[in-house]
């Protein structure tokens, strides 16, 4: 585990942190153990440091295949304000950028990349992906929002689907899969799509002690329900909407009625 003595001070040392949460550090140890993995862990529970640490104590670059180029930025962000080096390549960059974050990767500068599935999979792409395995090598393959595999998900992406090829071309890297959301027939699908038919499996709870849950039903003047509840309730809150235009229209009243959104 290059220079650290336990998992715990390689956290500290990357991330700040003093201890791992619920499951961090056994999915840790088998990912640097090499196994495929299939991981449902709930939005805020720390998927993400699950592949970021492993990526920083193995041999190689780990590819990290995330959906949407917002996602990309974000976590690439906060890798690089902790001094992280980390990469992202989409179609948000020049062609000359990109060829200066390839020459990076290829000369061993970058521990994690990110990269979209089109990209991964893209003809263009192929020679460059067998240029890293054969130079500095892949440490693994990180599939972030891995429902997007089943077309029995909420959030099927064809492209997804596709992403076994990875698992026929590079038979001997690792693949872990990250949601935070998957009924079991979602769970069997992801496992066959992929071909991780050994991959273990871990579910974390997704019960919040501090989350009270409500339903109520909607009334026919909704908005001034809303309102009235905005004004009762203490603290911050988030409202939800099925389109931007209603966003808009709801903020610009609440603004009206004197609700700072």
């Amino acid at each position: 585990m290059t220079h650290f003595q336990t998992l715990e001070e390689a956290l500290k040392h990357f991330f700040g942190y003093e201890q791992f949460r619920t499951k961090q550090k056994q999915i840790i140890e088998e990912i640097l153990q090499n196994r495929d993995l299939l991981v449902i862990m709930p939005t805020g529970g720390g998927k993400s440091l699950c592949f970021q640490l492993p990526a920083l104590l193995k041999r190689g670059l780990t590819v990290v295949i995330s959906p949407l180029i917002a996602l990309m930025q974000d976590q690439v962000d906060s890798l690089l304000d902790n001094g992280i080096r980390a990469t992202f390549l989409n179609s948000s960059i020049s062609l000359e950028e990109t060829r200066i974050r390839e020459t990076a990767i290829l000369t061993g500068k970058i521990k994690l990349l990110y990269i979209a599935p089109e990209r991964i999979l893209a003809d263009k792409f192929s020679p460059f992906l067998e240029q890293i395995a054969n130079t500095i090598g892949i440490a693994a393959f990180a599939i972030d929002e891995v429902h997007c595999v089943s077309e029995w998900g909420h959030d099927f992406r064809p492209e997804y689907r596709q992403l076994q090829q990875l698992r026929q071309r590079f038979p001997q890297v690792p693949i872990c899969a990250f949601t935070a959301t998957a009924t079991r027939r979602v769970q069997a699908d992801i496992v066959q799509q992929l071909g991780i038919k050994q991959a273990n499996v871990h579910i974390t709870s997704f019960d919040r002690p501090n989350l009270f849950y409500e339903v109520r039903p909607k009334e026919k003047r909704s908005y001034e329900q809303l309102l009235k509840m905005i004004r009762s309730q203490k603290g911050s809150g988030i409202v939800y909407c099925m389109s931007r235009k209603s966003v808009d229209d709801i903020a610009s009243r609440l603004q009206q009625d004197g609700i700072t959104a």
